[in-house]
């Protein structure tokens, strides 16, 4: 799928969700992850299929991810950010800063715990100590969330007119990175119902919010182009009621 064809095939799919009696108010800062398994021939993806009795994209298949919270910005770490993907989240934003940079890659492993039940980070260095509540979890299993494993490939905003907004930062990483799993998170009650690892041109096919399948085809581009932390990151936006992919 070009560019071309991603973007007509959003504004197909969108434009019939705009509420014009909606008032615009400002996205939420949201970070999610896709976790990559690239140890096959061909890479597969970790898809996780939302409750259907969700308000808010009943039934879809996406990646984990959500809001984030104030907790991100004190936690300990392993790791840092690479250089280029800290550049490319403080572009484009209101009073850029490396600590909002480093919060919304917390919120993406953070997140994913809490709707996978997987730990991404090290072991190497012990528990970490004094951590917030959202994070007990990492501590009790001796898990430093590990930046250095993230890798920044996309940005979205969510268009105005819209019940729920977010500024989401798309986040990916090697399979390699889950250091721990904690069981019975993903059930029937449960925000994600299933789990499935899927090849991307598979997850393309599932049910999907529209941004998400765009996601799939910008990774499939830059696991083809070297998954290199050097890449372009695309911002994807909605101008005069079009939507418009920028690079970072």
């Amino acid at each position: 799928m070009t560019d071309a064809q991603a973007l007509a095939r959003m504004d197909r799919l969108v434009s019939g969700e705009r509420n014009p009696s909606l008032p615009t108010v400002r996205p939420f800062d949201a970070a999610t992850l896709i976790i990559i398994d690239r140890k096959g021939w061909t890479p597969r993806v970790l898809m996780g299929k939302r409750h259907a009795g969700h308000r808010f994209m009943p039934g879809k298949f996406v990646f984990p991810g959500g809001r984030i919270e104030p907790a991100d910005r004190s936690m300990a770490v392993a790791g840092a950010l690479h250089p280029r993907a800290e550049q490319a989240l403080m572009a484009r934003v209101t009073r850029p800063s490396a600590a909002r940079s480093r919060a919304l890659a917390l919120a993406a492993i953070r997140e994913t715990f809490e709707e996978t039940g997987l730990l991404l980070g090290a072991k190497d260095y012990g528990s970490p100590e004094g951590v917030p509540d959202a994070w007990a979890a990492f501590q009790e299993r001796g898990v430093f969330p590990d930046l250095e494993a993230l890798h920044f490939i996309g940005r979205a905003i969510t268009p105005p007119k819209r019940v729920k907004r977010f500024d989401t930062r798309f986040f990916a990483a090697d399979r390699i990175a889950i250091a721990d799993e904690v069981e019975g998170v993903v059930g029937p009650d449960s925000e994600l119902v299933e789990l499935t690892w899927v090849t991307i041109s598979k997850a393309k096919a599932l049910d999907l919010p529209p941004i998400t399948g765009v996601i799939l085809s910008e990774l499939e581009a830059r696991i083809a182009a070297g998954f290199a932390p050097h890449l372009p990151v695309p911002l994807f936006y909605q101008k005069r009621g079009r939507f418009v992919r920028e690079e970072l």
